[in-house]
């Protein structure tokens, strides 16, 4: 097949919470790979914790300025396989995406260049046989090589208003009256390090700032790990641009035995206001 829409190396990027102990994974690849065959699969992640739907938006929107141009993205957290929830597809900017219409799609569904939205129902473009339970292998994954192949996008079903798609509700992080900044715990990483939905961009300079978190003393904002010795807690902006707590060389998680879900909150530290600064001039 001819790469999608004059492109010669179409790239399929997947993004799923299935893990890599079973073989979920390895027949996605195998079905896009049988269809189109010049197609380069990038793993964005199979660690997504099962049924994270928040998690998985969130690693999604904060991948998207690193995808490939013209991506096809097939993005399966799906804990409403089977049932009447759309297998959506998704035309953004100069990426397309599939996935469920379960809220896991939010980010693109929020761009400004959202071009294109069907529900997928065009069964020349499925397995012929098909499990209620997987349709990340059944439906997604060859859906995603056919575009990739050059399947027009307007031909994988009906059209879907995008405003009657499922959004998150917007809970990551609300700047308070008090001037603070209300966040939570979403997951901790591979090393223990707690990442938090607050965003780095709404404290310009974050020295001048703590974040308290039941469990933890409040933490000033640092820079990098180095900025504190081997052992210690610390916190600082991540590179998915939130704020993290970590322990140098350690696990966060461990030692504090903060959970999933905990109250975050980011403090302006007393004196560091611009008043406060003027005033001490």
């Amino acid at each position: 097949m001819k790469g999608g829409e004059g492109n010669p190396d179409p790239v399929v990027v997947l993004m799923t919470d299935f893990g890599v102990d079973d073989t979920y994974v390895g027949q996605m690849k195998g079905v896009i790979l049988s269809i189109c065959p010049h197609a380069r699969i990038v793993d964005l992640t199979h660690a997504i914790a099962p049924q994270h739907i928040e998690l998985g938006a969130f690693f999604l929107d904060r991948a998207l300025p690193f995808l490939p141009q013209r991506s096809i993205v097939v993005c399966v957290v799906d804990p409403g396989v089977g049932t009447s929830r759309k297998p959506l597809a998704l035309r953004a900017g100069h990426h397309t995406f599939l996935g469920p219409d379960n809220g896991l799609l939010t980010p693109v569904l929020d761009m400004n260049g959202l071009s294109g939205c069907v529900s997928i129902t065009n069964h020349d473009i499925m397995l012929p046989r098909q499990s209620a339970t997987f349709h990340g292998r059944d439906l997604f994954s060859p859906a995603a090589a056919h575009l990739a192949g050059g399947f027009p996008f307007g031909r994988l079903g009906e059209p879907v208003a995008p405003s009657s798609c499922v959004r998150l509700p917007a809970k990551g992080c609300r700047v308070q009256s008090d001037g603070s900044i209300a966040g939570h715990i979403l997951f901790a990483d591979r090393f223990g390090n707690l990442v938090t939905t607050i965003d780095t961009s709404l404290c310009a300079n974050p020295r001048e700032w703590r974040i308290e978190t039941e469990g933890i003393p409040p933490l000033s904002v640092m820079e990098t790990y180095g900025d504190k010795r081997e052992g210690e807690l610390l916190a600082y902006g991540g590179s998915f641009g939130t704020v993290e707590i970590a322990v140098r060389n350690g696990s966060a998680a461990e030692r504090t035995g903060v959970r999933e879900g905990a109250a975050a909150r980011l403090v302006r530290v007393a004196g560091t206001t611009a008043e406060n600064r003027e005033a001490k001039a």
